[in-house]
């Protein structure tokens, strides 16, 4: 299991006129937690997309515990729980500044072939980098 956090506080331009930050918003936060999980790695998206492998988002699900507010330093735990295969699964726990649960979601992303457009098994490269985790 691979376990990665980081951090982002809220943007104005993020939350509704109530100061809250606006639901559609928490997908970008567990992409950003996607993003820093694969660089912690030792991988990345672009890197992937050089040798012909891109990874849509196949299923996003979000349960809103409570609301983030403008300001807020949010922590974005991502977890990976299971090896890769054609499908990459993350799950997200998003706590506030005071260690309060306020989301947990998911994805799931399918490894893309560039050329065909079809799935295909995580690339071998990516597989090696985070075969220790498991």
């Amino acid at each position: 299991m691979y376990i990665s956090e980081t951090t982002v506080r809220v943007r104005y331009a993020e939350t509704d006129r109530m100061g809250y930050v606006y639901y559609g918003n928490y997908a970008q936060y567990y992409e950003v937690g996607r993003v820093e999980a694969l660089r912690e790695i030792g991988s990345s998206y672009k890197e992937m997309e050089d040798n012909g492998v891109m990874l849509p988002v196949y299923t996003c699900n979000s349960r809103y515990i409570k609301s983030a507010l403008y300001d807020d330093l949010l922590v974005i735990k991502t977890t990976i729980k299971e090896m890769p295969t054609v499908r990459l699964s993350f799950e997200y726990e998003i706590y506030n500044q005071n260690n309060e649960l306020i989301n947990i979601g998911s994805t799931v992303l399918i490894f893309i072939n560039k050329k065909n457009n079809r799935p295909c098994m995580a690339p071998q490269s990516f597989l090696e980098k985070i075969k220790k985790y498991f």
